[in-house]
């Protein structure tokens, strides 16, 4: 095939994810459950990676490591969403409230979410593609150091993941807080490892000319969690559920980044 330009291959990225996000928000029309926008966000990013390492040039070595990177990142998380938001589960709290705030208009404003994850996927899949294209041989002190940067952040996050999901497995800590292993030195770690996963791919490009773009990625993804779809609505949510022993944890626990909890 004809060799793409970078910019090509983001525009047709694009375009693939807003028709597939238009078919899955029709499909929500009868299955009611919109996480499953995340999981297709999730395994596009795999794809959209998979597709920049077949279309655009770069080092071969270097193009198989980030598909590797992507796919074992995306489809942990894709797995994760999968398992526990989408099969056999109700719709994630966030949803059914947009559902009930906006009433017989709930159908725009969930079309709307549709394609605003396929914006947002081909904004994230672009500090992939600017890694893809450094002309230097793979690899790099910076590239070891970021993939090290992302080992840390994916285990984390599939850590912290498994940490609270063996808590919930439990009947008896039904409407109680976790405070199990990360959980004990962050209210969110799964957030925090998730934002550091981001910048293995600003340390893999440093002191190259197309640096300044991979830092969409934490940039973004710190914006998403600390003020719009991440700990805000988390927060709400167990506060309401959790009462006073939330209050207690939001007292001693740091937010996002792990510390050391603050005594009684």
């Amino acid at each position: 095939m004809n060799v793409l330009d970078p910019l090509t291959a983001l525009a047709v990225v694009y375009a693939v994810m807003a028709g597939l996000m238009l078919v899955l928000w029709l499909m929500d029309r009868w299955t009611r459950n919109a996480s499953v926008a995340d999981v297709a966000w999730c395994i596009g990013l795999v794809s959209a990676v998979a597709w920049y390492a077949w279309s655009t040039t770069g080092d071969l070595e270097r193009k198989i490591l980030l598909v590797l990177m992507a796919a074992l990142y995306g489809l942990r998380l894709g797995l994760y969403i999968l398992l526990n938001r989408v099969i056999g589960k109700d719709e994630d709290g966030r949803y059914q409230h947009l559902r009930r705030k906006w009433g017989s208009n709930e159908r725009i404003v969930i079309f709307g979410y549709f394609q605003l994850q396929a914006a947002s996927l081909a904004l994230f899949s672009l500090p992939f593609l600017v890694v893809m294209q450094k002309v230097s041989p793979a690899f790099s002190l910076w590239e070891l150091a970021g993939f090290l940067v992302w080992i840390a952040a994916v285990v984390g996050e599939g850590i912290a993941d498994w940490q609270l999901g063996q808590f919930r497995s439990k009947s008896c800590n039904r409407n109680r807080v976790c405070r199990d292993g990360f959980w004990r030195y962050s209210r969110h770690p799964n957030y925090f490892f998730e934002w550091v996963h981001w910048w293995a791919y600003v340390v893999m490009e440093v002191n190259q000319p197309g640096w300044l773009l991979t830092w969409v990625g934490p940039v973004g993804m710190g914006w998403a969690l600390l003020k719009f779809t991440g700990i805000p609505w988390t927060e709400r949510q167990a506060l309401a559920s959790r009462g006073e022993d939330y209050r207690e944890y939001q007292r001693t626990t740091s937010s996002f980044i792990p510390w050391f909890p603050k005594t009684r």
